[in-house]
């Protein structure tokens, strides 16, 4: 089983790539958003490999990170998300962005990825929502935020912040983040506020 290729990126296209390891070119499809990150051809490459085994063909899946090919397989295990249905998600988010979508029962943010209808959201959404531990749903927090908890005074606006990035309107992520606030008392740190404002986002 192929778990990692590095070599010279060959070509681009919408989903997929080709890359030259020691003058074999392998075919690799991608999310879009992986594809998005990659140099420019001619320059190395590495993609870490998700190998589909068919009685016909086989498939590689290319993923930048390790964390992206976890979501992969999380996303595959749900009935109905096959290899496009998963890439589209994967291309419409990073990881942690899918994560915190599916922990806030976010059904609009999924639906947005091609081939997903509001059902497929809501099934996804049911057989995940207690497997994002698996995911880490820190990054969505905006570049350049500190964790320190000692930073108290731009720690609420950071997660509100987070959570318009997941597309909930300024004055919902507002009002979920104050009565988080009220909950996870003046010491919560970023992290804490958006997961508890997710739950409370889920229930409205």
């Amino acid at each position: 089983m192929i778990s990692k290729l590095s070599g010279l990126l060959d070509s681009v296209s919408d989903m997929s790539v080709v890359i030259d390891v020691g003058g074999v070119g392998y075919r690799v499809h991608c999310s879009s958003r992986s594809v998005s990150r990659l140099p420019n051809p001619g320059q190395p490459v590495t993609l870490f490999i998700e190998m589909i085994i068919r009685e016909n063909t086989h498939t590689l899946l290319g993923f930048c990170t390790l964390e992206e090919r976890e979501c992969y397989r999380l996303l595959t295990s749900v009935q109905g998300v096959g290899m496009r249905v998963a890439l589209a998600l994967l291309s419409i988010g990073e990881p942690s962005e899918i994560a915190a979508a599916i922990f806030g029962q976010n059904k609009a943010f999924i639906a947005r990825a091609e081939g997903v209808g509001t059902k497929l959201a809501a099934r996804i959404i049911n057989e995940l929502k207690d497997k994002t531990e698996q995911l880490n749903i820190i990054s969505v927090i905006p570049k350049g935020t500190s964790l320190n908890p000692y930073h108290k005074r731009d720690v609420p606006q950071d997660a509100v912040s987070a959570l318009t990035n997941l597309g909930y309107r300024q004055h919902e992520a507002t009002q979920a983040i104050e009565a988080a606030m009220i909950e996870c008392g003046e010491d919560a740190i970023v992290e804490q506020l958006i997961r508890s404002g997710l739950v409370r986002l889920s229930r409205s």
